[in-house]
Protein backbone atom coordinates (compact mmCIF):
# COMPACT_ATOMS: atom_id res chain seq x y z
CA UNK A 1 0.00 0.00 0.00
CA UNK A 2 2.90 2.19 0.35
CA UNK A 3 3.79 1.68 -3.08
CA UNK A 4 0.52 2.41 -4.09
CA UNK A 5 0.81 5.54 -2.47
CA UNK A 6 3.82 6.50 -3.82
CA UNK A 7 2.63 6.50 -7.27
CA UNK A 8 4.19 5.58 -10.57
CA UNK A 9 6.65 8.65 -10.28
CA UNK A 10 8.31 6.27 -7.94
CA UNK A 11 10.65 3.37 -9.22
CA UNK A 12 10.79 -0.05 -6.29
CA UNK A 13 13.76 -1.07 -6.33
CA UNK A 14 13.30 -3.82 -3.49
CA UNK A 15 10.43 -4.79 -1.65
CA UNK A 16 10.28 -7.45 1.60
CA UNK A 17 7.56 -9.29 3.47
CA UNK A 18 7.75 -12.36 5.64
CA UNK A 19 4.13 -13.29 4.87
CA UNK A 20 4.07 -15.58 1.50
CA UNK A 21 0.49 -14.73 1.07
CA UNK A 22 1.12 -10.42 1.45
CA UNK A 23 3.81 -11.34 -1.02
CA UNK A 24 1.29 -13.52 -3.16
CA UNK A 25 -0.76 -10.87 -3.37
CA UNK A 26 1.62 -8.04 -4.18
CA UNK A 27 3.17 -9.77 -6.82
CA UNK A 28 -0.39 -9.93 -8.55
CA UNK A 29 -0.56 -6.04 -8.47
CA UNK A 30 2.96 -5.00 -8.92
CA UNK A 31 4.81 -8.29 -10.60
CA UNK A 32 7.49 -10.60 -9.48
CA UNK A 33 10.76 -8.23 -10.05
CA UNK A 34 11.29 -6.53 -6.58
CA UNK A 35 9.87 -8.51 -4.09
CA UNK A 36 11.56 -11.28 -1.44
CA UNK A 37 10.15 -13.13 0.95
CA UNK A 38 11.72 -13.80 3.89
CA UNK A 39 12.55 -12.99 7.27
CA UNK A 40 14.33 -9.25 7.26
CA UNK A 41 16.69 -11.17 9.80
CA UNK A 42 18.38 -13.33 6.64
CA UNK A 43 18.76 -10.29 4.57
CA UNK A 44 21.99 -8.79 3.79
CA UNK A 45 23.08 -5.63 3.01
CA UNK A 46 24.27 -6.91 -0.46
CA UNK A 47 20.39 -7.43 -1.53
CA UNK A 48 19.68 -4.20 -1.19
CA UNK A 49 20.98 -2.61 -4.66
CA UNK A 50 22.00 0.89 -5.63
CA UNK A 51 21.18 4.50 -3.84
CA UNK A 52 17.67 4.59 -2.81
CA UNK A 53 15.97 8.27 -1.97
CA UNK A 54 13.32 6.68 0.40
CA UNK A 55 13.46 3.40 2.23
CA UNK A 56 9.58 2.94 3.72
CA UNK A 57 9.50 0.57 6.76
CA UNK A 58 6.04 -0.58 8.23
CA UNK A 59 7.44 -2.91 10.93
CA UNK A 60 5.08 -5.16 13.54
CA UNK A 61 3.29 -3.03 15.59
CA UNK A 62 1.72 -5.87 18.19
CA UNK A 63 4.31 -5.45 20.31
CA UNK A 64 4.01 -1.42 20.52
CA UNK A 65 -0.15 -1.44 20.69
CA UNK A 66 -2.41 -1.35 23.78
CA UNK A 67 -4.00 -4.48 22.64
CA UNK A 68 -0.58 -6.26 22.79
CA UNK A 69 1.70 -7.93 25.76
CA UNK A 70 3.27 -4.55 26.01
CA UNK A 71 6.91 -6.43 24.84
CA UNK A 72 7.96 -3.15 22.60
CA UNK A 73 10.61 -3.16 21.05
CA UNK A 74 12.60 -6.05 23.00
CA UNK A 75 9.41 -8.31 21.19
CA UNK A 76 9.70 -11.13 18.84
CA UNK A 77 7.58 -9.01 15.67
CA UNK A 78 8.20 -5.39 16.93
CA UNK A 79 11.53 -5.96 17.71
CA UNK A 80 12.11 -6.76 14.17
CA UNK A 81 13.16 -3.21 14.04
CA UNK A 82 16.06 -3.94 15.02
CA UNK A 83 17.72 -6.15 12.24
CA UNK A 84 15.79 -3.37 9.97
CA UNK A 85 18.11 -1.35 11.22
CA UNK A 86 21.06 -3.08 10.59
CA UNK A 87 20.46 -3.31 7.02
CA UNK A 88 20.53 0.63 7.31
CA UNK A 89 23.46 1.04 8.97
CA UNK A 90 25.07 -1.06 6.27
CA UNK A 91 24.00 1.21 3.91
CA UNK A 92 25.84 4.27 5.46
CA UNK A 93 28.83 2.15 6.13
CA UNK A 94 29.21 1.17 2.55
CA UNK A 95 28.26 5.07 1.91
CA UNK A 96 24.84 4.56 0.13
CA UNK A 97 22.65 6.11 3.17
CA UNK A 98 19.08 6.38 1.97
CA UNK A 99 18.66 10.20 1.30
CA UNK A 100 14.67 9.61 3.71
CA UNK A 101 13.65 7.08 5.50
CA UNK A 102 9.78 6.54 6.79
CA UNK A 103 8.79 4.76 9.47
CA UNK A 104 5.10 3.60 10.46
CA UNK A 105 3.60 2.22 13.12
CA UNK A 106 0.82 2.68 15.76
CA UNK A 107 0.65 5.70 17.97
CA UNK A 108 1.44 3.49 21.38
CA UNK A 109 5.01 3.05 19.61
CA UNK A 110 5.49 6.61 21.49
CA UNK A 111 4.55 5.36 25.19
CA UNK A 112 5.41 1.85 24.88
CA UNK A 113 8.01 1.42 27.89
CA UNK A 114 7.26 4.98 29.37
CA UNK A 115 8.50 6.39 25.68
CA UNK A 116 11.83 4.30 25.95
CA UNK A 117 11.17 2.49 23.10
CA UNK A 118 10.41 5.92 20.94
CA UNK A 119 13.88 7.00 22.29
CA UNK A 120 15.34 4.33 21.03
CA UNK A 121 14.29 4.63 17.52
CA UNK A 122 15.60 8.39 17.52
CA UNK A 123 18.67 7.64 19.17
CA UNK A 124 19.45 5.01 16.43
CA UNK A 125 18.51 7.55 13.91
CA UNK A 126 20.85 10.27 15.87
CA UNK A 127 23.90 7.55 15.63
CA UNK A 128 23.66 6.92 12.07
CA UNK A 129 23.44 10.77 11.09
CA UNK A 130 19.70 11.38 10.50
CA UNK A 131 17.76 14.25 11.46
CA UNK A 132 14.12 13.22 12.12
CA UNK A 133 10.53 14.28 13.15
CA UNK A 134 7.59 12.78 13.96
CA UNK A 135 3.82 13.24 12.88
CA UNK A 136 0.50 11.36 13.96
CA UNK A 137 -1.78 11.28 10.91
CA UNK A 138 -5.02 9.97 10.43
CA UNK A 139 -6.32 8.30 7.70
CA UNK A 140 -10.00 9.95 8.61
CA UNK A 141 -8.72 13.09 6.95
CA UNK A 142 -8.55 11.32 4.28
CA UNK A 143 -11.00 8.55 4.19
CA UNK A 144 -13.99 7.43 6.10
CA UNK A 145 -12.13 5.45 8.34
CA UNK A 146 -10.38 6.41 11.83
CA UNK A 147 -6.71 5.14 11.74
CA UNK A 148 -4.44 7.15 13.19
CA UNK A 149 -0.73 6.24 12.85
CA UNK A 150 2.51 7.77 13.85
CA UNK A 151 4.96 8.50 11.25
CA UNK A 152 8.79 9.13 11.66
CA UNK A 153 10.26 10.87 8.58
CA UNK A 154 13.94 11.03 9.10
CA UNK A 155 16.64 12.92 6.73
CA UNK A 156 20.11 12.12 6.16
CA UNK A 157 22.90 14.96 6.83
CA UNK A 158 23.96 14.58 2.93
CA UNK A 159 20.62 15.76 2.47
CA UNK A 160 19.35 19.48 2.46
CA UNK A 161 16.23 20.05 4.10
CA UNK A 162 14.12 23.17 2.56
CA UNK A 163 13.45 25.81 5.54
CA UNK A 164 9.96 26.11 4.24
CA UNK A 165 9.11 22.22 5.68
CA UNK A 166 10.18 22.71 9.14
CA UNK A 167 8.83 24.95 11.97
CA UNK A 168 10.63 26.25 15.41
CA UNK A 169 7.78 24.53 17.26
CA UNK A 170 4.99 22.16 17.37
CA UNK A 171 1.69 22.42 15.08
CA UNK A 172 -1.70 21.39 16.47
CA UNK A 173 -2.66 19.31 13.43
CA UNK A 174 0.13 16.27 13.05
CA UNK A 175 1.62 17.14 16.14
CA UNK A 176 -0.38 15.73 19.29
CA UNK A 177 0.05 16.23 22.75
CA UNK A 178 1.19 11.84 23.24
CA UNK A 179 3.72 13.14 20.57
CA UNK A 180 5.16 16.47 22.32
CA UNK A 181 5.18 14.21 25.42
CA UNK A 182 7.23 11.40 23.83
CA UNK A 183 9.90 14.29 22.59
CA UNK A 184 10.18 16.14 25.52
CA UNK A 185 11.42 12.87 27.18
CA UNK A 186 14.36 12.52 24.71
CA UNK A 187 17.95 13.30 25.77
CA UNK A 188 19.79 16.22 24.28
CA UNK A 189 21.50 14.65 22.19
CA UNK A 190 18.29 13.26 20.29
CA UNK A 191 16.58 16.64 20.50
CA UNK A 192 19.64 18.08 19.12
CA UNK A 193 18.12 16.05 15.53
CA UNK A 194 14.95 16.67 15.60
CA UNK A 195 12.58 18.22 13.60
CA UNK A 196 9.00 19.61 13.55
CA UNK A 197 7.66 18.72 10.18
CA UNK A 198 5.57 21.31 8.75
CA UNK A 199 2.85 19.43 6.39
CA UNK A 200 -0.05 21.24 5.45
CA UNK A 201 -3.79 19.63 6.01
CA UNK A 202 -5.31 17.99 3.32
CA UNK A 203 -7.93 19.85 1.10
CA UNK A 204 -10.01 17.19 -0.40
CA UNK A 205 -13.35 16.00 0.55
CA UNK A 206 -13.68 13.00 2.86
CA UNK A 207 -16.50 10.60 0.90
CA UNK A 208 -18.96 9.04 3.82
CA UNK A 209 -18.66 5.48 4.93
CA UNK A 210 -22.19 4.61 3.19
CA UNK A 211 -20.14 5.50 -0.08
CA UNK A 212 -17.77 2.63 0.07
CA UNK A 213 -20.63 0.24 0.73
CA UNK A 214 -21.04 -2.52 -1.64
CA UNK A 215 -23.98 -2.93 -3.75
CA UNK A 216 -25.85 -5.96 -2.64
CA UNK A 217 -25.52 -8.24 -5.26
CA UNK A 218 -21.67 -8.15 -4.80
CA UNK A 219 -22.01 -9.20 -1.23
CA UNK A 220 -21.60 -12.85 -0.04
CA UNK A 221 -23.77 -13.13 2.92
CA UNK A 222 -26.33 -11.41 4.83
CA UNK A 223 -26.42 -12.46 9.18
CA UNK A 224 -29.21 -14.63 9.57
CA UNK A 225 -32.21 -12.61 11.52
CA UNK A 226 -31.10 -14.27 14.65
CA UNK A 227 -27.34 -13.54 14.61
CA UNK A 228 -28.51 -9.96 14.01
CA UNK A 229 -30.86 -10.15 16.95
CA UNK A 230 -27.89 -11.45 19.34
CA UNK A 231 -25.64 -8.38 18.13
CA UNK A 232 -28.27 -6.04 19.18
CA UNK A 233 -29.13 -7.55 22.75
CA UNK A 234 -25.29 -7.91 23.05
CA UNK A 235 -25.75 -3.92 23.28
CA UNK A 236 -25.23 -1.67 26.36
CA UNK A 237 -28.22 0.89 26.90
CA UNK A 238 -25.90 3.20 24.87
CA UNK A 239 -25.99 1.78 21.94
CA UNK A 240 -29.28 0.40 21.70
CA UNK A 241 -30.12 4.00 21.88
CA UNK A 242 -27.84 4.91 18.60
CA UNK A 243 -30.08 2.26 16.96
CA UNK A 244 -33.25 3.70 17.98
CA UNK A 245 -32.22 7.12 16.57
CA UNK A 246 -31.08 5.80 13.63
CA UNK A 247 -34.73 3.87 13.53
CA UNK A 248 -36.24 7.28 13.82
CA UNK A 249 -34.45 9.36 11.63
CA UNK A 250 -36.51 8.52 8.86
CA UNK A 251 -33.00 7.49 6.50
CA UNK A 252 -31.13 4.68 5.65
CA UNK A 253 -28.27 4.75 8.42
CA UNK A 254 -25.45 2.66 7.70
CA UNK A 255 -23.36 1.75 10.86
CA UNK A 256 -19.98 -0.33 11.33
CA UNK A 257 -20.03 -2.58 14.84
CA UNK A 258 -17.34 -4.29 16.69
CA UNK A 259 -17.64 -7.04 19.42
CA UNK A 260 -15.31 -5.37 22.35
CA UNK A 261 -14.84 -7.03 25.78
CA UNK A 262 -16.11 -4.75 28.44
CA UNK A 263 -16.49 -4.80 32.47
CA UNK A 264 -19.95 -4.50 33.40
CA UNK A 265 -21.43 -3.15 36.40
CA UNK A 266 -19.87 -6.02 38.80
CA UNK A 267 -16.34 -6.16 37.63
CA UNK A 268 -17.03 -9.04 35.03
CA UNK A 269 -16.55 -9.02 31.93
CA UNK A 270 -18.56 -9.17 28.86
CA UNK A 271 -18.86 -9.29 25.29
CA UNK A 272 -20.50 -6.06 23.98
CA UNK A 273 -21.41 -5.33 20.49
CA UNK A 274 -20.89 -1.47 19.58
CA UNK A 275 -21.77 0.78 16.73
CA UNK A 276 -21.19 3.80 15.34
CA UNK A 277 -23.48 5.84 12.34
CA UNK A 278 -21.26 8.84 12.09
CA UNK A 279 -20.33 8.04 9.16
CA UNK A 280 -16.86 6.60 9.98
CA UNK A 281 -15.66 3.44 10.16
CA UNK A 282 -13.53 2.06 13.18
CA UNK A 283 -9.98 1.33 13.06
CA UNK A 284 -9.28 -1.68 11.03
CA UNK A 285 -7.14 -4.38 12.75
CA UNK A 286 -6.25 -7.80 11.67
CA UNK A 287 -9.06 -10.88 12.50
CA UNK A 288 -7.31 -12.56 15.37
CA UNK A 289 -9.73 -14.92 16.32
CA UNK A 290 -13.01 -13.36 15.19
CA UNK A 291 -14.28 -10.63 17.39
CA UNK A 292 -12.15 -7.98 15.88
CA UNK A 293 -13.38 -8.22 12.44
CA UNK A 294 -15.47 -5.29 11.75
CA UNK A 295 -19.58 -5.19 10.36
CA UNK A 296 -22.10 -3.37 9.07
CA UNK A 297 -25.06 -2.47 10.74
CA UNK A 298 -28.20 -1.17 8.07
CA UNK A 299 -31.01 0.41 9.74
CA UNK A 300 -34.43 1.44 7.25
CA UNK A 301 -36.76 1.91 9.85
CA UNK A 302 -37.76 -0.87 11.59
CA UNK A 303 -35.61 -3.21 9.08
CA UNK A 304 -32.24 -4.06 10.57
CA UNK A 305 -29.70 -6.49 8.74
CA UNK A 306 -25.93 -6.69 9.41
CA UNK A 307 -22.85 -8.53 7.84
CA UNK A 308 -19.51 -8.78 8.24
CA UNK A 309 -17.62 -5.93 6.06
CA UNK A 310 -16.53 -6.90 2.73
CA UNK A 311 -12.74 -7.20 1.72
CA UNK A 312 -13.30 -4.85 -1.38
CA UNK A 313 -15.32 -2.34 1.04
CA UNK A 314 -11.95 -2.45 3.91
CA UNK A 315 -9.61 -2.02 0.54
CA UNK A 316 -11.67 1.06 -0.20
CA UNK A 317 -11.06 1.99 3.62
CA UNK A 318 -7.63 2.26 2.61
CA UNK A 319 -7.67 3.90 -0.54
CA UNK A 320 -7.22 1.00 -2.86
CA UNK A 321 -8.63 1.65 -6.08
CA UNK A 322 -10.90 -1.11 -7.30
CA UNK A 323 -8.70 -2.53 -9.66
CA UNK A 324 -6.64 -3.60 -7.13
CA UNK A 325 -6.48 -7.84 -7.13
CA UNK A 326 -7.18 -9.15 -3.40
CA UNK A 327 -7.14 -12.32 -1.99
CA UNK A 328 -10.28 -14.47 -2.27
CA UNK A 329 -9.82 -15.25 1.09
CA UNK A 330 -11.96 -13.57 3.57
CA UNK A 331 -9.91 -13.57 6.57
CA UNK A 332 -6.15 -13.20 4.12
CA UNK A 333 -7.81 -10.14 2.63
CA UNK A 334 -8.68 -8.72 5.51
CA UNK A 335 -5.65 -9.43 7.35
CA UNK A 336 -3.88 -7.80 3.94
CA UNK A 337 -5.91 -4.29 4.56
CA UNK A 338 -5.77 -4.44 8.47
CA UNK A 339 -2.44 -4.64 8.57
CA UNK A 340 -2.10 -1.95 6.06
CA UNK A 341 -1.17 1.86 5.59
CA UNK A 342 -3.69 4.20 4.16
CA UNK A 343 -2.57 4.92 0.33
CA UNK A 344 -3.71 8.89 0.46
CA UNK A 345 -1.63 8.91 3.60
CA UNK A 346 1.50 7.87 1.72
CA UNK A 347 0.80 9.76 -1.15
CA UNK A 348 0.07 13.52 1.28
CA UNK A 349 3.37 12.88 2.58
CA UNK A 350 5.21 11.99 -0.73
CA UNK A 351 3.86 15.40 -1.98
CA UNK A 352 4.17 17.26 1.19
CA UNK A 353 7.67 16.21 1.86
CA UNK A 354 9.79 13.03 0.08
CA UNK A 355 9.24 14.98 -3.69
CA UNK A 356 10.16 18.56 -2.22
CA UNK A 357 13.09 17.24 -0.40
CA UNK A 358 14.42 15.20 -3.17
CA UNK A 359 13.24 17.88 -5.93
CA UNK A 360 15.42 20.95 -4.06
CA UNK A 361 18.48 18.47 -3.66
CA UNK A 362 18.81 17.65 -7.11
CA UNK A 363 18.14 21.40 -7.96
CA UNK A 364 21.09 22.47 -5.57
CA UNK A 365 22.63 19.77 -7.24
CA UNK A 366 22.51 20.81 -10.84
CA UNK A 367 23.44 24.87 -9.55
CA UNK A 368 26.53 23.02 -8.42
CA UNK A 369 27.44 21.19 -11.38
Amino acid sequence: MARAGLDSGWKCLFANDFDYKKVNTYKKNWGNETIVQSDIKTLQCSDLKGAADLVWASFPCQDLSLAGGGAGLRGERSGTFWPFWDLMKSLVKEKRPPKIIALENVCGALTSHDGSDFSAICSALSESDYSFGALVVDAALFLPHSRPRLFIIAVHKDCEIPDNLTLSHSQKSFHTKQLIKAHDLLSEREKSNWIWWSVPLPTINVSKFIDIIEEDSKVDKWDSPEKTSELLQMMSDVNLQKVEDAKRSGIRKVGTLYKRTRKDSEGNKVQRSEVRFDDIAGCLRTPSGGSSRQSILIVEGENIRSRLISIRETARLMGLPDSYVLPENYNEGYHLTGDGVAVPVVRHLANALFEKILSFNKLNRMDAA
